[in-house]
């Protein structure tokens, strides 16, 4: 009864569907234990005050109400035990984002010599397709009970004995006659070029040998091989060459790179100069950032740790990478949805859900509202203007790109400071923003991370024939809209 209660409260204040949808997800979550999903307009909270008169709030949209978009939601670790899937499978959903990336695990299915007990994992693939999710599903790590069976975990070591190959062989089999008809899309061994004994030629081989395997039981899978750690051209050009020596390049869909930086916006250069040496093996072949995310506090492990995160800079960092991802036109993953446990290690604090020690969801921290915000926006209705459309002055360098619906022909503008990495400040300053070719009707000032929506008054905005100047539009160090009101408040 009070359940029934709360959804009749919410759908009248809300009045909409998706309030219905995220409510549902979130008192699914408080029946597991977890917070439930707040779905108020204030729901990601800040100190910013860009000085303009609010009059909305961005609506999210749960996957099932979004065809495609850009985005892969991590998953990871369910098969190593860091994570509890029940414990964050109810957030996913409402979060919008309809990709996830899952872990196969060999060790966790195959404790007993040549007897497979894929049911961990069966509920978790079939859970997601009861979603409406997209899978992909990443190959590795190995398995200790063979000798020479390679490592378990990150920077294990691929199998080397004949008996842990044939047995690699065998499981890599079987988990594809499994998920034949209900997993397209396969991604190769986690991060191989962490362990240093691992050559270029050792990955394409490896890389390879499990290709094959899949494309014989399922061969219209589409395989992201590599899964390099770096963004590296160089360690790419390689991995590409030995895997062209074999004229294996075409196995593969997608490459995926990860290559973390303090500074997301820093990893531009490396990103176009992975495309660029990509293009001269593949004309199909696209990169695919494969794994980025960013901690909500200090930590002394794994990638940005010994820096003072919080979660308004996390939040402020993931959305700096997606959006930078997006118009650099590479797929993009954040890592991850839920805090875990690396045992023998630290809680890896990238989480958009915060969990315990003991790996239950107890919060649900900015960067979930935040990124909520933005694949409400950013889906595969937005295509972006590839030629110069939009400038920025400002004091401070920026990114900045521009989309156009797709149907209605409705113009976006998204922009940020990228000069450092994100801080905790909220203080805009002002930004003289030109596009071109772009014909804005009501513009409105949009901030991501809040999801608010504000009014641009009219004497911001002049015409110039085919160019608008937008003047003194509040810029700061997160990503911000200029978008239709009509389009922004639908």
């Amino acid at each position: 009864a009070i359940i029934k209660e709360l959804c009749h409260i919410a759908l009248e204040s809300l009045g909409q569907y998706w309030g219905m949808m995220i409510l549902a997800a979130g008192l699914a979550g408080l029946a597991a234990g977890g917070p439930a999903i707040d779905t108020s307009a204030d729901r990601a909270k800040t100190p910013l005050d860009p000085g303009l008169r609010r009059i909305g709030t961005v609506r999210p949209r749960s996957a099932d109400q979004i065809a495609g978009s850009n985005w892969t939601l991590g998953c990871e670790t369910l098969d190593r035990g860091f994570a509890i899937w029940d414990e964050y499978k109810g957030y996913i959903v409402p979060l919008g984002i309809k990709t996830i990336r899952l872990q196969g695990g060999w060790a966790k299915t195959e404790k007993v010599k040549g007897v497979y007990d894929f049911a961990w994992l069966d509920t978790i693939i079939n859970d997601a397709r009861g979603m409406g999710l997209n899978i992909l599903l990443e190959t590795g790590y190995g398995n200790p009970i063979y000798p020479g069976g390679g490592g378990f975990d990150l920077a294990g070591g691929f199998p080397t004995s004949e008996e842990g190959l044939a047995a690699w062989d065998r499981w890599v089999e079987a988990m594809a006659k499994r998920y034949a008809g209900k997993v397209r899309d396969w991604a190769m061994w986690n991060e191989p070029d962490i362990n240093k004994q691992h050559k270029p030629a050792d990955i394409a081989a490896f890389n390879i040998r499990t290709a094959e395997i899949i494309k014989r039981i399922i061969p219209d899978a589409r395989i992201a091989g590599l899964s390099l750690a770096s963004s590296n051209p160089k360690l790419l050009d390689q991995c590409l060459s030995a895997l062209a020596e074999k004229g294996k390049v075409d196995l593969f869909h997608w490459f995926i790179y990860h290559g973390y930086e303090f500074n997301p916006d820093v990893s531009y250069p490396k990103v176009e100069a992975l495309k660029a040496t990509l293009a001269k093996y593949s004309k199909t072949a696209r990169m695919r950032q494969g794994e980025n995310g960013c901690p909500s506090e200090t930590a002394t492990r794994f990638a940005l740790s010994n820096h003072p995160w919080t979660e308004y800079s996390q939040a402020k960092w993931d959305l700096r990478r997606m959006l930078g991802d997006l118009g650099h036109d590479v797929e993009s993953a954040i890592f991850t949805i839920c805090d875990f446990n690396h045992k023998g290690r630290e809680i890896n604090r990238k989480g958009l859900l915060h969990a315990t020690e003991d790996k239950r969801v107890d919060g649900i921290k900015l960067a979930y509202y935040a990124v909520q915000n933005t694949v409400a926006i950013f889906d595969d209705t937005l295509a972006r203007v590839t030629v110069p459309a939009v400038s920025v002055m400002a004091d401070k360098s920026s990114a900045c790109f521009a989309y156009r619906h797709v149907k209605t022909g409705a113009p976006l503008v998204v922009l940020w400071d990228n000069s450092g990495r994100p801080d905790d400040a909220f203080v805009t300053r002002p930004a003289q923003v030109t596009v071109k070719d772009l014909t804005f009707k009501e513009p409105v000032w949009v901030d991501l991370i809040t999801g608010r929506v504000y009014e641009l008054p009219a004497d911001r905005m002049v015409k110039a024939g085919a160019f608008t100047l937008f003047k003194d539009v509040p810029f700061y160090d997160a990503p911000v809209l200029i978008a239709e009101k009509a389009w922004v408040l639908k």
